[in-house]
């Protein structure tokens, strides 16, 4: 459990809000751990139908903490399984239905976690950003999979190759969410909408998500993803990136073949 991810139950709903502003709700493990642990849970807790993942302050979250993919790409030891991600396979083999409500900009993870979740809306300030490749990395989450399916090859190479913010009025024509709303309403829309699921018959809708879905391929992508983002995180590509996002200048890869 960590102060940075704030859990409640109520109403039949298992409701995750990111609660690290002052950090743009940047991703640490431990929150990682949190989200993983509890989504897992809420499979086999029969008062658990139906999950809302939302933020507090400004933004859904800028993605992973930079420093933990610093630590990882500076150690000189290969990663260990317990330096993976535990929330991917969480959200590839869940069950339960998750809406998402994300306000401002979501970066990296903060976008492919969508592609996992049944139902997302939008503030009409959000915008979806997933800057991979300007970071010498790769795409993960299943991402690679699951975005061209989603919204087609061109817009989802554009997505992670060139990583430009998506607005939500496009987000939503493009198909990664269902509605923009007013930020003042999202979080009251996006829980009635989890309200609505939860009064559903539970059977049929963990059936219906499961048909929607195959876990296999899902974590057979995560797998051939997490080695190429391992690699790149190793790569002086990637370091090139790091410092220049540090130093607050463009990444110059020119001298990379």
């Amino acid at each position: 459990m960590t102060e940075h991810v704030l859990v409640e139950k109520s109403e039949r709903l298992l409701i995750l809000t990111l609660n690290r502003p002052d950090k743009k709700n940047a991703l640490t493990r431990a929150m990682y751990k949190t989200l993983a642990t509890e989504i897992a849970a809420a499979d086999s807790d029969p008062n658990i139908r139906c999950i809302l993942i939302k933020a507090h302050g400004d933004m859904f979250t800028a993605g992973n903490d930079l420093a933990d993919f610093a630590a990882v790409g500076n150690a000189s030891s290969a990663p260990k399984p317990e330096d993976a991600n535990p929330l991917l396979p969480a959200l590839a083999k869940a069950r339960t239905p998750i809406v998402a409500a994300v306000n401002g900009r979501a970066v990296g993870v903060g976008v492919t976690m969508l592609l996992h979740c049944d139902m997302v809306y939008l503030g009409e300030d959000a915008s979806l950003i997933a800057p991979f490749v300007n970071l010498a990395l790769v795409p993960e989450a299943a991402s690679s999979l699951l975005m061209p399916l989603r919204i087609g090859h061109a817009r989802a190479f554009e997505m992670f190759v060139l990583g430009e913010p998506v607005n939500a009025e496009k987000a939503v024509n493009w198909g990664i969410a269902n509605r923009a709303v007013p930020a003042a309403e999202l979080h009251h829309v996006a829980r009635a909408t989890a309200i609505a699921i939860a009064s559903r018959a539970p059977a049929s809708v963990v059936a219906t998500k499961s048909l929607m879905r195959d876990e296999a391929a899902l974590l057979e992508r995560m797998s051939q993803e997490s080695g190429h983002f391992l690699r790149q995180l190793k790569s002086a590509e990637f370091k090139e990136a790091f410092t220049a996002f540090s130093e607050r200048r463009p990444p110059d890869f020119g001298k990379f073949g």
